[in-house]
């Protein structure tokens, strides 16, 4: 009985996040007019106190409330021990349905702490204007915007701060809350980080209106939860930032699957199998905060499917960098990076570009086999790793695609290529079926390869691995071939000579 009932509130669950879009779309509150309306006091306005309340955070008093620091009372500051010449970190939640702060809060405030003994952690709680229905909400992150600035603006008076020193870090709505603090305060603020800017009623409206590069001297964005559902995204989709990154395209994140959410959801934790893809944006950051060490690296792509083939692993011209707090600042705006993660922090892994070019003397009726690489290092081997190709498998052609591995391999020294068959669908079953009582299954199936050269991102190392045994380069249904190194760097392409 316990089982049927959790089941009905999933399938509850499930149905409240698919129809809460459709029915605020019928109420034209998805629409670009109606952000207009609802934001339309440009001066921001300051609320009362007890809406909006700052609390410093110390490195000595682990979950408590925190220090309360009230607008114009100095005596709070001195009290509290605000240190003017250190950094100063704003940490701003977003909507809430609870009512309380959410668990990532504490710890994010934890990982800045010990990243920045000295700095000031400032938690922002707008709980009381963030409990309401979402255009609410919504309408209410101007203002709060607007108390965040008032309050930069007094320290600014009260201690000679300097706003280059300020960081705020927004999540969801947050996000926006921390673009209209950065619009409002007289002066330009160091850095706003958005990790997971809200979506409904942002996507798409200009820039005034939400989150974006003209709010800090430098913002970097996060998106964790792109994917659309009935014309909108939890998630903003657009690019908002100076840098905007997708960690594994901003779409499924590792552990947040399927499966990892039903055996969630058989434990009673139905807030994490929401939040967990919305929510992997803050935990990524929190990871790039406690471990300096194995930090995340993100590639510069024009878009996913390109970084699906690898062939964006490059880091010249300032095309690569860390993800998270140690992110490296640009200029230019809306940088679109892109990245693979681990289902666990730390999330950091390994990135490889593999180019093969496939020989076939036929044009095979099934086009799209199922291969799997292993990859063998002075560290460590891989498992058996499915070939994702954007596209399908091209005949006579070169071939790139990504790999991504949990484990550090050390330098790579051979690479296992396994054909185990046709992925299952009722298209290749019934191919099967003809095969089965027709003809020889592995009739025309059988692929040649002579080498493969991979890319190394994170050490951008480039090598060269040939058959191991020359002779054997063919590859069928259910076997295997070993490609071992057999040189370092790719050789340069050849150029007609032009004759003038």
């Amino acid at each position: 009985m316990e089982t049927i009932f959790s089941l009905g509130k999933v399938i509850f669950l499930f149905c409240f996040v698919a129809v809460l879009p459709s029915e605020l779309e019928k109420q034209s509150l998805f629409k670009d007019d109606t952000i207009s309306e609802l934001l339309e006091d440009e001066n921001g306005t300051v609320i009362d106190d007890t809406s909006v309340k700052f609390r410093l955070k110390t490195t000595h008093e682990g979950e408590s409330h925190g220090c309360l620091l009230s607008l114009g009372q100095r005596d709070c500051l001195d009290e509290c021990g605000f240190n003017a010449t250190a950094k100063t970190f704003f940490v701003v939640h977003g909507w809430t349905i609870s009512g309380l702060l959410p668990e990532w809060f504490e710890k994010l405030v934890f990982a800045l702490q010990q990243r920045e003994r000295d700095a000031n952690v400032v938690t922002v709680d707008w709980l009381v204007l963030a409990h309401q229905h979402y255009p609410n909400a919504v309408n209410n992150t101007k203002a709060v915007g607007s108390t965040i600035a008032h309050f930069l603006d007094w320290l600014q008076v009260e201690l000679n701060i300097s706003l280059q020193n300020i960081h705020i870090i927004g999540y969801s709505l947050g996000a926006h809350v921390a673009g209209f603090a950065g619009n409002y305060v007289n002066g330009t603020i160091g850095r706003i980080t958005g990790l997971d800017p809200a979506g409904p009623m942002f996507e798409g409206v200009e820039d005034h209106k939400r989150l974006s590069p003209d709010d800090a001297n430098f913002v970097d964005v996060l998106h964790t939860y792109t994917r659309e559902a009935l014309g909108v995204s939890i998630g903003i989709q657009q690019p908002i930032g100076h840098i905007d990154i997708y960690p594994n395209g901003g779409d499924i994140q590792p552990g947040c699957g399927l499966t990892e959410m039903l055996t969630t959801i058989s434990a009673g934790a139905f807030g994490e199998v929401v939040q967990c893809e919305h929510e992997r944006s803050v935990f990524l950051f929190v990871d790039s905060l406690l471990h300096k060490d194995h930090e995340s690296i993100a590639y510069e792509c024009t878009d996913p499917g390109r970084f699906k083939k690898g062939i964006c692993l490059s880091c010249r011209k300032n095309r690569c960098g860390k993800l998270g707090y140690n992110v490296k600042k640009r200029a230019r705006r809306n940088s679109k990076m892109y990245l693979k993660t681990r289902a666990d922090m730390p999330y950091a892994g390994y990135h490889y570009q593999m180019k093969m070019h496939v020989f076939s003397k036929v044009d095979m009726e099934d086009k799209d086999p199922s291969l799997f690489v292993k990859l063998s290092g002075s560290f460590d081997e891989s498992e058996n790793m499915p070939v994702q190709l954007p596209d399908s498998l091209g005949l006579n052609y070169t071939n790139s695609f990504l790999v991504f591995t949990d484990l550090d391999l050390g330098e790579l020294h051979e690479i296992k290529l396994k054909w185990e068959g046709t992925s299952w669908s009722w298209t290749s079953m019934w191919k099967k079926m003809k095969t089965l009582f027709y003809e020889d299954p592995n009739k025309n199936r059988v692929l040649e390869v002579r080498r493969i050269r991979v890319k190394a991102g994170e050490t951008q190392k480039k090598y060269v691995f040939c058959a191991k045994e020359p002779s054997v380069t063919h590859i069928t249904p259910g076997s295997e071939l070993t490609f071992v190194k057999c040189a370092d760097g790719w050789e340069p392409k050849h150029r007609k000579r032009q004759y003038f």
